[in-house]
């Protein structure tokens, strides 16, 4: 199908996932995470975008499988996919294993880091999202969100990692004690978010959402003023005040205070369908407008 908006005018779209283009996913009683799904409304409205010619960029903390899973789902082919909190971008292409390759990749050594926190946290579990999307981790994460290649490897192995983003899990300290923490440690050296309370992401120094976003901008030569986004969470907020400055930043209704604060509005929760509202609001001639 052809697309029907002239190339000058197509915007970069960039959405969320989790708590944004559908919410959370939950855990039975055993413990099985249980993935949640996009609702219809949500889907075909960002199906509808794309087929017309926008540049829809899923972007997220998600690993690339965990991503590529919404994707599908959405029965979308995007040219691009940005995953683990803007570490990874994916391109597609037909030849690569699920249609995608990874195009752009930012790694740190995670040794002094992972070492600093650790005086700090030393009980917690930690895990290393690798540059070629392995999972090492000292004990296992419950996320139904990481890379499916995983192996359980001693502290010192992790030293040794090449590391897309580090993750540490803490149940014996609460949000605000990991903010302390994060203080204390000068975490500022390098891109961090807070997402579930007992969790640090922690991406390459100056890596975001917002920074590969603003690549693919460039790349793309699509103007500042056409670029959409939509998030809920802390690791949202930097591409927020990206897409801010001369687009459209949209929070979702039950994010953060700090979120709602950061974006130009403010749309109904994800219960709501409230991606799908703020869709209809920016490109109402292709999807009606919001009542």
């Amino acid at each position: 199908m052809q697309p029907t908006v002239p190339k000058a005018e197509r915007h970069l779209i960039a959405l969320d996932i989790d708590g944004t283009i559908m919410p959370f996913g939950e855990r039975d009683e055993h413990g099985q995470y249980i993935p949640a799904k996009p609702e219809p409304e949500v889907a075909e409205a960002i199906r509808t975008l794309h087929r017309a010619g926008h540049e829809v960029v899923v972007a997220t903390g998600r690993a690339v499988e965990a991503t590529l899973d919404v994707v599908e789902q959405l029965r979308i082919q995007p040219d691009w996919v940005v995953a683990a909190n803007g570490a990874v971008t994916l391109k597609r292409d037909p030849l690569a294993s699920r249609a995608y390759r990874r195009e752009r990749v930012e790694s740190f050594s995670p040794r002094g880091l992972l070492r600093r926190i650790r005086t700090h946290l030393v009980t917690a579990v930690y895990g290393v999202e690798t540059d070629e999307g392995e999972f090492l981790y000292t004990e296992r994460m419950p996320s139904g969100t990481l890379p499916r290649r995983q192996r359980q490897v001693t502290f010192d192995e992790l030293l040794e990692a090449r590391a897309s983003r580090v993750l540490v899990v803490s149940p014996d300290h609460a949000l605000q004690d990991f903010l302390e923490i994060s203080k204390v440690l000068g975490l500022n050296r390098v891109s961090y978010a807070v997402g579930l309370t007992t969790w640090f992401d922690i991406a390459p120094e100056g890596v975001t959402k917002a920074s590969a976003l603003e690549r693919l901008r460039l790349d793309l030569d699509i103007d500042p003023s056409r670029v959409f986004a939509a998030g809920d969470g802390e690791n949202d907020i930097q591409m927020l005040q990206w897409a801010g400055r001369r687009g459209d930043s949209v929070a979702m209704g039950q994010a953060d205070a700090l979120v709602l604060e950061t974006a130009g509005r403010v749309t109904g929760t994800v219960f709501e369908n409230g991606l799908a509202t703020a869709l209809r609001e920016r490109f109402p001639a292709l999807l009606g407008r919001a009542v």
